[in-house]
Parts: structure tokens; sequence; C-alpha cells
């Protein structure tokens, strides 16, 4: 038990001892920072923004603005720092003073001599890919110099990668210039952006003319790298321009390489679904108002047979089309391949269908597959009613069955004496009460009908016809004429 307790009291010191050390470094860096303000108030950017002069250099001088929180005012881009001096103009006419500092930060700057003449300081011995505060009285500025020629960009040649990646274009480039980098004044390195620009050609979709365009693609880089991957690949064939960098493009000497043709590196597609008359072709989703709807409520499908059209719209770089065709919705097993862009299929077996496209390229190394299309065939359903008004009021002016699914029909009707007076050989027409162009007496009349479904489903059926509240005319009953 006594053991236990002095396990417990030297745990209890030694946590007590860890929280005191982190206090101490956590007071020691809020100390440490709070001196460093007051030391370099350039930390912050200042109201009045103040900026360098150069001379000595033969080529423009190339300014950038930073965030404010890197501390700076402004960093110069110089060709070359050789032969240059760097001046600050006093606006108060304060004596000035230069320090200079690198990757550490502000808190490790060091003296560097300048002469002072009247409100101007010049610093001689200037040297880049450093930082310099100035102090102007009791103020601080704080800026960074590059020395672009330690970094030059030269671009040597431009190709396409021989490891391919299904959905990217991987661009090798081959060229000399480290990035570009600078150091806030509490020590962050940062990196200045080059503008590394790529441009080649490849497809978009385009909505309002329903099919892939040729579009131009830049893509903007920080610096140089061997290897760019360019998530927008080329879906058509296309050269790749390399060219840089933004530097250089301000002292016209922009550098610039192209690749050689490069085909397709990926696919794409779009696929849609049209359901057709099966007749006419039309894009209705049924033949007819009198079918009876599928099982389900949304969707393709209905009643057989049930024609639909697939269509793909595909990028330059597919070579293998295909459209797959099962019972089986994982599509482990496919009952029917296709081998074309555009499909007209006609379903006739009851049940869920499916299908999906499949487009790869030559080599077989990219693909695109479509979402999967379900199509559902109801199975074979025939209604017949046994009245109807053909008043031409516009309500059930015309004798018609419903029906699903229907591969054969044969409708005969007969009037009170037995005579034809109507045959319908599609399920689609109807009867709208006249004979040899005139209207019949209301009355009962009879009907014989042989149909099979395209489930195998036989139908023999007969029946009475009643037409009822027959207005207008002095039309004469079928069976008179007969």
């Amino acid at each position: 038990m006594f053991f236990a307790k002095q396990i417990n009291k030297s745990a209890i010191k030694l946590t007590i001892s860890y929280l005191k050390g982190k206090v101490f470094r956590y007071s020691y860096m809020i100390r440490k920072t709070f001196l460093f303000y007051l030391i370099f108030p350039c930390f912050a950017l200042s109201v009045n923004a103040q900026s360098l002069s150069f001379s000595g250099n033969s080529l423009k001088v190339l300014e950038e603005t930073p965030e404010k929180s890197t501390g700076l005012e402004k960093i110069y881009v110089l060709y070359s720092v050789q032969g240059v001096t760097a001046s600050y103009t006093s606006s108060s006419g304060n004596e000035i003073s230069w320090m200079k500092y690198g990757n550490l930060g502000g808190g490790h700057a060091e003296d560097v001599a300048s002469t002072q003449s009247g409100n101007i300081s010049t610093l001689t011995d200037l040297e880049g890919d450093k930082g310099y505060i100035v102090k102007d009285g009791d103020r601080q500025y704080c800026f960074w110099i590059t020395d672009y020629q330690s970094h030059r960009l030269k671009l040597q040649s431009a190709s396409i990668s021989d490891d391919r990646e299904c959905g990217v274009s991987i661009l090798n480039v081959s060229g000399t210039g480290d990035p570009i980098r600078y150091f806030t004044i509490n020590g962050i390195q940062k990196t200045l952006n080059q503008e590394i620009t790529v441009r080649y050609t490849s497809q978009e979709w385009n909505d309002e003319d329903s099919n892939f365009q040729e579009i131009n693609v830049s893509k903007s880089f920080e610096s140089l790298q061997s290897q760019y991957r360019l998530t927008q690949p080329n879906y058509c064939e296309t050269t790749f321009v390399v060219t840089g960098d933004k530097f250089l493009d301000a002292w016209n000497w922009l550098e610039s390489v192209e690749s050689p043709i490069v085909s397709p590196t990926s696919v794409d597609a779009k696929t849609f679904a049209k359901q057709l008359n099966s007749e006419e072709g039309t894009d209705e989703e049924s033949s007819s108002s009198n079918q009876i709807g599928s099982d389900k409520d949304e969707g393709l499908g209905g009643s057989a047979p049930c024609e639909l059209r697939f269509e793909a719209y595909v990028t330059d770089g597919v070579m293998h089309n295909e459209w797959q065709l099962t019972r089986d919705p994982s599509f482990e097993t496919i009952d029917y391949r296709f081998t074309t862009q555009d499909l007209d299929y006609t379903f006739l077996e009851e049940g869920s269908h499916y299908l999906r496209y499949i487009g790869s390229n030559a080599d077989g190394s990219c693909e695109y597959i479509s979402d999967i299309y379900e199509v559902s065939i109801g199975e074979s359903r025939l209604l017949v009613p046994n009245a109807f008004s053909p008043n031409g009021d516009g309500v059930n002016d015309e004798w018609k069955v419903s029906y699903r699914s229907l591969q054969t029909f044969q409708c005969y009707i007969f009037n009170r004496q037995g005579h034809q007076i109507c045959h319908l050989t599609s399920p689609e027409q109807g009867w709208d009460g006249k004979v040899n162009g005139k209207p019949v007496d209301s009355g009962v009349f009879f009907y014989v009908i042989e149909a099979t479904g395209t489930d195998g489903k036989k139908y023999k059926m007969s029946g009475d016809i009643n037409i009822v509240k027959f207005v207008g005319g002095t039309g004469t009953s079928s069976g008179d004429e007969q």
C-alpha cells in the first residue's frame, strides 16, 4: 500500500513538472513574439506603403505585392543584382539605416553599410534573395529582393508520358529553373508564382449543341515541374505548348516548347435513352392512350413491344463501342452485346432489363462506363369495355380495349343479326360506332377477340358492346342495313 502511494506521488510530481515546462515554453514564445513586434513593427504592412528605387539594372525591375501577413511592403524581382544599387527616400528627412535577413527571418537581421545624401539612402552592396529592413526614424519597412538570374527558367522539351492514366494527361517537361522562394519577416518560406502555362486542345460536352466540342485549355502552375498531371485530359489529338514565365514575358524573353502531336489519352461519353412509338418512331412514351402502364410509375418501359433508342456521344479517343444487355443488375452475366455507338432495341419479354454503354480507346487501357438503364416491361393484360356513347361530346366516343404487352390481336364486332360490321387488327385501334361512315342506333353489339401476349399468354374473349345515349339524326341500325 505504501509502495502504491509513493508511485502516485511520483506520477503527480512528474505531471506538475511537465505542465510547468509547457507553461514556461509558451510564455517564452509569447515574450519572444512580443519583443519581435517591438523591434520589427514592419511585420504589419504600413498604411502608407514605401518603396525602393534601383539603378544600374539593364532590365526593368518587376514588383510583386505580397499578402499583408508576410510583413513585406514589396517583393522586387531583378534579372540580376550585379552592379545594381538600391535607394530609399525618406519623406521626413530622417536618418536611414539598413539591415538584411535570410531564411531565419527579421529576428536574425544584420546591419549593412549604406550611404546617405540628404533624404536618400543608397545601398551599394546589394545581395539577391535577401530581405531588407529599412529604418526611417521610428518606422521600419521590409522588402524582399529576388535575383532572377540564379533561378532563370530555360525550357528544353515537352512530351507526353509513357505512363498512361485514364482521365489524366501526364506531361513530361525538361528544363532548368528553380522555384523562386522568399521569406516573410518572421521566417516563413513562400514561393513566387511564376505562372508557367500549359496550353492544349481538348473536348467538352456542350448541352446547347448536344455534342462534344473542341476547347482550348490553359493551365497555370507556380513553378517548373518535371511532370504535370493535367486532370482535364486531352480527349482529342493535340500538341502541348509550355510557356513561361511571367517575369521573362515582362522582359520579352518568354520561353516556349511544344510537344509532338499527341493522340487522345483518355475517353469520355454522354448517353441518352428515348422511348419510341413502335410504329412511327416518335418520342412518345406510349404509342396509344389505351395502353395500361407498367408496374412502375416512372422510368423506361411499359407495354411490349416497347422500342427504345439508346444514343452515345463520344470524344475522339473512343475506338470501341459496346452496349450490354442483361437481366442481371450486377452485369456478372451479359445476355447480349451490341458493338454499335447507337442502339435501337425492341423489348418483348416481361420483367426488368438492364442496359449500359462502354466506350474504350484503341488498346482498351481507358474506358467510359455509363450509368445503368433499367427497362421494366409489364406482363400482358387485356381489358374490354362493355359500353360506350358515341354522341360527339368528346367523352367515351370510341370503343377501345385497354391492353399491355400484346403481340397479336384480332377483334371482330357483330350486329344483332350476327353480321360482321368491324374488324380490328391492333389493340390501338377502336370502333367509332359507325358502319360505312354512318352512325348506328343505340343497342347491343357483340365482339370476339383473339390475342397473344408477348409473355406467351393466350386470350380468347367475347361479350356485349352496349351503345348508349346516342343523340342526333335518324341513323338506322346496322342490322337494318344488313
